[in-house]
């Protein structure tokens, strides 16, 4: 496959950078070009980015999504992968400002303003509060959900010297978690409406400056633990504040909304020929 002169966005908020690609009118099949994501998104080499974004056209919505991570696996959702994808549908023409999407976890809708985005969440999910894990035969507690993903949530009182490389790893492949992984975020509590978050991101296998489904994780159990009122302001390590807001429906039923900046760094047309890890 030539994929050479295919033209891609380079999007960011909250310090998540993803590269966006218009593929409405399947010029190119999704499934083969997924074996070069990991060389597009090595950062040093190449475009770089957390991961990659194909917009397809769909029967029902305003378009679907196939989300890669960085390492080329596909993802059911990202928080900031989807406000990054409904302001880069606003502006290619794709969809009005107020739009849906496909993802592999459901329909997201979006609110797509001057700065911000606004998205409702799917529906989460398989909330689990305070329970141990075994980690080198010591006991941790931690509380879990999906908001798209999974997600465990563990609270610290050290955040900035805390080691999220090392035990995000162990939790991400404890054996409860598998075979699927699971993303880990550390979580302190600075007031009653803000909390600050480090995640650790599978796909991507490192920590990042932020996380859309992480920080909807850590606000809901945050939420569900009560330490905190609505609206929530979530902290990452991008520097960005994001706001979330949560509508409880009944003791395992939310509403869930993520908002906050996205910004359209540059345009770019992928030119990989001369590179030698894209051959082949």
């Amino acid at each position: 496959m030539d994929i050479n002169g295919i033209k891609f966005n380079k999007m960011n908020c909250s310090g998540n950078d993803f590269i966006i690609i218009n593929n409405m009118d399947k010029k190119f099949d999704t499934d083969t070009f997924k074996k070069y994501v990991p060389y597009i998104c090595k950062r040093k080499l190449s475009v770089g980015a957390d991961g990659l974004i194909i917009l397809e056209p769909s029967e029902n919505v305003d378009f679907k999504w196939r989300f890669f991570n960085s390492d080329g696996s596909e993802a059911e959702m990202c928080g900031n992968g989807a406000r990054c994808a409904s302001k880069f549908s606003v502006i290619n023409n794709i969809s009005p400002n107020k739009l849906r999407f496909e993802t592999l976890a459901g329909i997201i809708e979006a609110d797509v303003y001057e700065h911000s985005v606004k998205i409702k969440m799917t529906p989460p999910h398989d909330i689990k509060i305070d329970y141990k894990i075994l980690i080198d035969g010591k006991k941790y507690y931690i509380s879990s959900i999906n908001t798209g993903v999974p997600h465990v949530v563990k609270f610290v009182k050290e955040l900035e010297n805390y080691d999220v490389k090392k035990m995000g790893r162990e939790i991400r492949y404890n054996t409860i978690f598998q075979p699927s992984g699971t993303n880990v975020n550390f979580v302190s509590v600075e007031d009653r409406q803000t909390i600050k978050i480090r995640t650790y991101e599978r796909g991507v296998e490192d920590e990042t400056l932020a996380c859309g489904t992480g920080s909807v994780a850590s606000a809901i159990i945050a939420y569900k633990k009560g330490f905190m009122k609505l609206p929530i302001y979530v902290k990452n390590m991008g520097g960005e504040i994001i706001k979330i807001d949560i509508n409880q429906i009944n003791d395992i039923q939310y509403d869930v909304f993520l908002e906050g900046e996205v910004a359209n760094i540059y345009e770019g047309v992928l030119l990989i020929d001369s590179v030698k890890a894209f051959k082949g």
